[in-house]
């Protein structure tokens, strides 16, 4: 296979998701080996596609949880392991009907714009990644991805930061302060700014955890919405949670809704369904809920996403 030449793409009728095996990605490495040029190439020539319009919602698919340390989904503690595997997943993904793009770190898309997936597809790069899973800095969550410039020249059409608010944990004010400065570079190149925050604390354990109670997530929206010299350009990525009216009605920015890895998909279904329903839900942006469902049928879990989001269009 020479360099130009690309494997075919993992069928969505004939199996529920390809083995690992399936498909050869060696020209990946071959390419960045001799050619690392030709990503920035491929960049320069995908075809975009605009921001959804009035009325219109998103189906995002995100696989930025590795860079962070985090590979498990449910009981399986090494599920993003392999990468190849994951490219399967996400290009299963990412042909099936509904699904409008990816939210990814650097690594994850350019294999990907070296593939060719990402034709006509958003494509949001995640910028912190630094707060790795279970360390005692997690909450200091550094920006070590994309920044907003790198976003602009490769055609990105925005950067999602994660943004874990612990008020125990000194950490967070670098975070807070680093969003900020993500936001207002993102603004000022009329990109999209996801913000994605959580009111967090630790366990007895030790463990960082996400406060899902309502409060919590009217709290943690109300510091995100104001980092950054304007909000003009910045998005929500939030969960679903109980009392999803009062949580939207303490933002007037559009959001969007994260999948997280919940243990019953089927309940996850009707709390995405019931959320999209509210004035300022734009759509969804999951992962490993879609990309590694219990029955592992990603073409299935991720036409049941886009299902959802159709039916509030």
């Amino acid at each position: 296979m020479n360099e130009t030449t690309l494997p075919p793409a993992p069928a969505s009728g004939a199996a529920r998701h390809p083995s690992p095996a399936a498909t050869s990605y060696e020209h990946l490495t071959r390419i960045r080996a001799t050619n690392p040029g030709g990503i920035a190439e491929a960049a320069a020539r995908r075809q975009r596609r605009e921001l959804p319009g009035d009325g219109d919602r998103l189906l995002v698919i995100a696989a930025d949880h590795p860079a962070r340390g985090a590979l498990a989904v449910r009981d399986r503690p090494l599920a993003m392991a392999s990468r190849t595997d994951l490219l399967d997943r996400l290009r299963m993904a990412l042909g099936r009907p509904g699904v409008d793009g990816i939210l990814a770190t650097p690594d994850v898309l350019e294999d990907l714009l070296l593939l060719g997936a990402l034709e006509g597809k958003l494509a949001f790069g995640s910028m912190n990644r630094g707060g790795l899973q279970g360390a005692v800095f997690e909450a200091d969550d550094r920006f070590t991805g994309y920044d907003a410039a790198t976003i602009d020249a490769m055609g990105l059409d925005g950067g999602k930061m994660l943004c874990r608010i612990d008020p125990a944990d000194p950490g967070t004010a670098s975070t807070l302060e680093s969003c900020a400065h993500a936001v207002t570079d993102l603004a000022r190149r009329r990109l999209v700014a996801m913000v994605e925050p959580f009111w967090s604390r630790r366990s007895g354990a030790g463990t960082l955890r996400n406060d899902l109670s309502p409060d919590a997530v009217i709290k943690a929206i109300s510091i995100a919405q104001a980092l950054g010299v304007t909000s003009a350009y910045t998005w929500l990525k939030i969960p679903a949670v109980a009392e999803m009216e009062r949580v939207m009605a303490a933002t007037t920015l559009p959001a969007l809704l994260l999948g997280g890895d919940p243990p019953d998909i089927d309940t996850a279904y009707a709390d995405w369904g019931r959320a999209l329903r509210l004035p300022g839900v734009r759509g969804l942006v999951v992962g490993r809920a879609l990309l590694y469902p219990p029955d592992d049928d990603v073409a299935a879990a991720v036409d049941g996403a886009a299902a959802l989001v159709r039916e509030v269009q």
